[in-house]
C-alpha cells in the first residue's frame, strides 16, 4: 500500500472590491475583539462582593494588566475605546488584562440598600488582594483613572512587590481641605450629582462645547439605572485620604510610574504636584494636548503609543515596532540629550498636536510631554 502523504490546502480569501488591506485588517481585528467578550467573576472580599472581567490567558513571567476606573463609570465606559483601538491589540496579545468594576458599578448592579456602607478608596485597594488570589496571579501593571488611579496607588504603597508599573490618569493623591470642601458643598446646592460627577471628568471647555462625547457620558451618567451607586462612590471619592507621598521618602510609589492628564483637565494642578513628589527616576509626565479630561477616551492612539514605550522600559515588547515618526522622535531626543548635557535633572520637550508620547527618558529623568 502507497504511503499516504499529508497535503495542507490553503484557502485564499481575496479582499472585497476597493477594500484596501489596511481596512481588511481593522475588519479582523473588530470581529476578533466582539468574539473576545472576556470572563467576567466576582469574589467576595472583606469589604464586600467585586466583579472583574478577565480578557486573554495568563502568560508565564509576565504581570496581568489591571484597570480600575473612575467615578461616574465602569471598566467599559472608561477603557473600551482605548483598549478596542487598533494598535492596541499588539499589546493585549502580551498581557492578559483584568478590568476592575467598583461594587455596585458593574453593569446590571442592583441599588444598594439604603444605609449601606459604601468602602472607603483605601479599603477598595484592600480588595484587589482578592482578586489577585482568586485569579493566581502575583504581579499586575496597574492603569487607573481619577478615583481609580488614587485606588491603584494606595495599593501599590501597601502591596509594592506586587506591582510592576503604574499609569495613573488624572490622579489626585490630595485629601480635599477645607476650601475644597466648601466649594463642593456650594456646588451641590446648585447642580446636580450627574452634573458635579461631569465636572470632575471633563473640563469646562469640553461641557460648554457640548460635543458628541459630552452628550453621550452625560446621557450615560444622568439616565444611570444604579445612579445611587455612583453617588455612593463619589462620596468615597470625596472623602479620600491624603497619599501623603513624598520624594526621598519611605511613602512613595517603588515602581515605574507614567503620569498622564490633558492639557486645562480639571485635574491637571493635582497630577504636576503629584509628579513633583515621586521619585524622578521611575517617573514619566506625560501632559497631551488636545484630550481634554479623558485622554483615554479622545486620545486612546497617542495613550496607546505612549503605553507601549512605558512596556518596552519595563523590558516587555522589546521586538515591538516603531512608527516612522517615534524613530523621528527618538532621533531628536538623541540630539537634545547630547546639546543639554548634564545641565539638569528635569527635562520638559514639546510637540504639536499631531506628533503624539515619546519613549520613556533615560534612567534618571523626569520626562514632561506636552504632546
Amino acid at each position: 500500500m502507497a504511503e499516504l502523504q499529508e497535503v495542507q490546502i490553503t484557502e485564499e480569501k481575496p479582499l472585497l472590491p476597493g477594500q484596501t488591506p489596511e481596512v481588511a485588517k481593522e475588519a479582523e481585528l473588530a470581529a476578533r475583539i466582539l468574539l473576545d467578550q472576556g470572563q467576567t467573576h466576582s469574589v467576595e472580599t472583606p469589604y464586600g462582593s467585586i466583579t472583574f472581567t478577565v480578557y486573554g490567558t495568563p502568560k508565564p513571567k509576565r504581570p496581568a494588566i489591571l484597570t480600575y476606573h473612575d467615578v461616574g463609570l465602569n471598566y467599559k465606559s472608561c477603557f473600551q475605546p482605548l483598549f478596542q483601538f487598533v494598535d492596541m491589540q499588539e499589546i493585549i496579545q502580551n498581557f492578559v488584562r483584568v478590568h476592575v468594576d467598583a461594587p455596585g458599578m458593574e453593569e446590571g448592579a442592583p441599588v444598594f440598600p439604603l444605609g449601606y456602607q459604601y468602602p472607603s478608596l483605601d479599603q477598595l485597594a484592600d480588595m484587589i488582594p482578592c482578586i489577585l488570589q482568586y485569579l493566581n496571579f502575583s504581579t499586575i501593571i496597574g492603569v487607573g483613572v481619577g478615583a481609580g488611579a488614587y485606588v491603584l496607588s494606595r495599593y501599590a504603597l501597601t502591596h509594592p512587590d506586587t506591582v510592576e508599573g503604574l499609569v495613573l490618569i488624572n490622579i489626585d493623591p490630595n485629601a480635599k481641605g477645607w476650601m475644597d470642601w466648601a466649594a463642593h458643598k456650594l456646588t451641590g446646592l446648585t447642580s446636580s450629582i450627574p452634573e458635579m460627577i461631569l465636572g470632575h471628568l471633563f473640563s469646562q471647555e469640553e461641557l460648554s462645547g457640548n460635543s458628541e462625547l459630552i452628550q453621550k457620558y452625560r446621557n450615560i451618567i444622568t439616565h444611570a439605572p444604579n445612579l445611587e451607586n455612583i453617588e455612593l462612590y463619589w462620596n468615597s471619592y470625596n472623602n479620600r485620604r491624603d497619599l501623603n507621598f513624598e520624594r526621598g521618602s519611605d511613602i512613595t510609589l517603588k515602581c515605574p510610574v507614567m503620569l498622564v492628564v490633558g492639557d486645562q483637565a480639571p485635574h491637571e494642578d493635582a497630577v504636576v504636584e503629584c509628579n513633583s513628589k515621586l521619585d524622578p527616576t521611575q517617573t514619566s509626565f506625560l501632559k497631551m494636548a488636545d484630550s481634554g479630561g479623558q485622554p483615554q477616551l479622545t486620545q486612546p492612539g497617542k495613550l496607546t503609543e505612549a503605553f507601549k514605550y512605558f512596556l518596552q522600559g519595563m523590558g516587555y515588547m522589546a521586538s515591538s515596532c516603531m512608527t516612522r515618526l517615534s524613530r523621528s522622535r527618538t532621533a531628536s531626543l538623541t540630539s537634545a540629550a547630547s546639546l543639554d548635557g548634564n545641565r539638569s535633572r528635569s527635562r520638559t520637550l514639546s510637540q504639536s498636536s499631531e506628533s503624539g508620547p515619546l519613549p520613556s527618558g533615560p534612567p534618571g529623568h523626569t520626562m514632561e510631554v506636552s504632546c
